[in-house]
């Protein structure tokens, strides 16, 4: 078997493999559209997916649409069919119409001919080929709605897996990441860490989060040895892609300094930014943990899209941190309970008593009758019988404010 083929099998049994779970959450499809079929192609004939593994599939992007991949390939010379077979071959098609002039470019050939020395020379170099591009499997280009940015793989064994701060099981979750999972428990009080204390993170890029590090390859226990060498041209291009095409907007979360100056040119004004020190135990208390970034996200795709446009952030199979957030339903009033009411008013004005009717609109709002906390239960509906007696206004006519106010909740009861 070719070393094409078994990095595609690798990657396509990476992408569908320990992670696949379904976690529940909501239906992205709402978010982004409908999904085009895969269309077939000689070049992804190993089975490597044309989508992530997960409840969503990339929309229609007019681009890839038209992109014809073998075409593509048949115009790169065979130096570069060498050198960019990993890319052919693993980087998922949505990402590659976009990026296909850029790894093209001097500077991306002469990073790949630097890997292949480390290669040639026996040196580890982490994460394994296979996933050096995952991020764009499990988060296609069109299905990105949130960007993490990191900075170097982790350097050890059995760590890095091609997204940042996700660590491949049984790896427990590093420093950055328990900080990361104390500040997302503070936005949402229902988030539960995963057993055994894990750090694989897919769900979060099945759902539209693009986790990607400044650097995509590091040499093992070297931190920082892939620095220089081009990925950081590559992946600021994959940074501005997204946020010169995902033009309805999507949140860059910037955390630390060096992601900071990532983000620089992001147009805040059709995306939203937010930036925090990192979540490394050297600089996490100087406001991380209070940064409240994971619903600050989220507030800002509901306005935008609505509430199936946020991101569930739970990781354990069969947990939502979104359904204990989702907005209490209005409460319904009776018909009869609103004419007595109006008769109150009237009844009032006749007598000369003014009744106010924002306490009125408060009583309809609240629980049905006799319950607790309602107008004719307990202590509220004393409370209410001493505020209209104590009203010592003896105007004949009521506030045309109050009028309006009254008639704005009828209009958002449907009544």
């Amino acid at each position: 078997m070719s070393s094409s083929s078994t990095l595609k099998r690798k990657a396509g049994a990476q992408t569908g493999g320990a992670d696949a779970k379904k976690v529940k959450q909501g239906n992205i499809m709402s978010f982004f559209g409908s999904s085009p079929a895969a269309k077939p192609s000689a070049s992804n004939s190993s089975g490597l997916p044309t989508t992530p593994n997960s409840s969503f599939t990339a929309p229609t992007d007019a681009a890839a649409a038209r992109f014809d991949k073998d075409k593509w390939v048949a115009t790169l010379t065979p130096e570069q069919k060498k050198l960019l077979q990993l890319e052919i071959d693993t980087l998922h098609e949505s990402w590659l119409v976009h990026l296909k002039d850029e790894i093209v470019t001097k500077e991306f050939l002469d990073l790949k001919r630097f890997l292949e020395r480390e290669y040639a020379a026996g040196k580890k170099v982490f994460p394994p080929k296979e996933d050096i591009y995952s991020w764009s499997r499990h988060t296609p280009f069109t299905t990105t709605r949130i960007v993490i940015l990191g900075q170097d793989p982790y350097h050890n064994h059995n760590q890095a897996h091609g997204l940042a701060f996700s660590v491949l099981p049984p790896t427990p979750a590093p420093p950055s990441l328990k900080n990361i999972y104390t500040c997302l428990a503070k936005d949402y009080p229902s988030f539960n860490p995963p057993p055994n204390k894990a750090g694989l993170l897919t769900p979060w890029a099945k759902r539209g989060v693009l986790m990607l590090n400044t650097c995509l390859t590091v040499r093992a226990h070297e931190a920082n040895s892939h620095s220089n060498r081009g990925w950081e041209k590559f992946t600021q291009k994959c940074i501005d892609l997204v946020a010169a095409k995902r033009t309805t907007g999507v949140v860059f979360l910037a955390w630390g300094t060096p992601a900071g100056k990532r983000v620089l040119k992001v147009d805040g004004k059709r995306h939203l930014v937010l930036k925090s020190v990192h979540p490394s135990p050297l600089s996490a208390s100087r406001g991380f943990f209070q940064c409240g970034h994971f619903r600050k996200a989220n507030e800002w795709l509901g306005e935008k899209y609505g509430l199936k446009g946020r991101v569930d952030w739970a990781l354990n199979e069969g947990e939502s941190v979104l359904e204990s957030d989702e907005p209490s339903p209005k409460p319904r009033v009776e018909k009869g309970e609103v004419a007595k009411r109006v008769e109150e008013v009237v009844r009032g004005a006749v007598m000369g008593r003014r009744v106010d009717l924002n306490e009125m609109a408060r009583g309809l709002s609240r629980s049905p009758k006799g319950g607790k906390g309602s107008p004719e239960g307990g202590e509220e509906k004393k409370e209410k019988k001493r505020e209209v007696e104590d009203d010592d206004d003896d105007g004949e006519n009521v506030d045309p404010g109050e009028e309006e106010e009254w008639d704005a909740l009828l209009r958002e009861k449907g009544l």
